[in-house]
């Protein structure tokens, strides 16, 4: 198992990381500058440093495809952008990245030139805590291969499938590992997923009816990220891409429904960082329908009643 352990004394100016991997390890100073809390878009602005080193109501009625694909998996080797546990992306989620430090900018230049604009989007997550508190450990989970949609300061990306880092193979100038792509273990027939999907599916457009009237800030965007997502789910990546790394279409619109409405809380954005998190180790492709289900109805209420609070008030 590939982890990273990070100790700190009072003397240090920075962490000392520690790379556990296949079996070696190797000493590193690492610099986290991670981006402040509460920020209206999701960005990423930091320092992982080793220094010197459409209508969505018929979106999802078409047949579906890939389900209960079994097959050794193939791996690939990309680049690994590291986030806190607050910036988890699932499949099918998009992103706007701020991105400044030239480690990452090569990073990224990487990604065009070499790997056809995929990269993997993961999070550190703390494991364990030693008896005397001085050293963490960190374990790369919630990976989640991404394709860069655009090029320039503000980078887009869109989550495609979840994968699992094998084995890291560079540390400099930024991280970079064998990755595989990981799969639903249990699917039930088609039948059945597809009756979940077609309940999911109108769940969320019953839902996005519903956000497009919110009054929202103006800098939030027309389309509604639910929309955005189920749509994206329909075309699927706009790059060729091994067959192993595309989820099946149950498991897209099911990641799909976890995503933000306008004038979310701190307490229902935190909600559903826990849902998507729990999404993207659970491996039975209707449990996850089914939970998203639920997230989406719960969700329908909410906006239905901050709806009827609106109304009051313009009366």
């Amino acid at each position: 198992m590939n982890s990273i352990s990070c100790s700190h004394t009072p003397s240090s100016s920075s962490p000392v990381v520690y790379i556990h991997n296949a079996g070696f390890v190797t000493r590193q100073r690492l610099c986290f500058q991670f981006p402040a809390r509460g920020s209206p878009a999701s960005s990423c602005s930091f320092h992982f440093g080793i220094p010197g080193v459409c209508s969505a109501r018929n979106t999802m009625l078409r047949p579906m495809k890939r389900e209960c694909l079994t097959q050794n998996a193939s791996s690939l080797e990309l680049p690994l952008l590291p986030f806190v546990v607050n910036e988890v992306l699932v499949p099918t989620e998009s992103k706007t990245l701020h991105i400044y430090e030239a480690r990452f900018l090569a990073l990224l230049d990487e990604c065009l030139t070499k790997t056809k604009g995929l990269f993997v989007h993961f999070v550190l997550d703390p494991t364990t805590i030693s008896d005397s508190s001085a050293e963490v450990s960190f374990s790369p989970r919630y990976g989640c291969l991404v394709e860069r949609l655009n090029i320039g300061a503000l980078v887009s990306i869109r989550g495609i499938s979840r994968v699992k880092t094998l084995k890291f193979i560079q540390e400099e100038p930024y991280l970079k590992g064998e990755i595989v792509p990981m799969r639903d273990k249990v699917c039930e027939s088609l039948h059945n997923a597809g009756l979940k999907v077609t309940e999911l599916n109108e769940a969320m457009y019953n839902l996005n009816s519903l956000e497009i009237k919110i009054k929202a800030p103006k800098q939030t965007l027309l389309q509604t990220r639910i929309a955005n997502s189920l749509m994206w789910a329909e075309r699927g990546p706009s790059l060729e891409l091994d067959e192993a790394f595309i989820p099946s279409m149950a498991e897209l619109v099911a990641f799909a429904a976890l995503q933000p409405v306008s004038g979310s809380t701190p307490s229902e954005l935190l909600k559903l960082k826990n849902k998507k998190l729990k999404a993207m180790v659970v491996e039975d492709t209707i449990q996850r329908l089914n939970s998203s289900l639920e997230h989406v109805k719960e969700t329908t209420s909410l906006v239905a009643a901050k709806l009827a609070i609106q109304s009051l008030r313009i009366e």
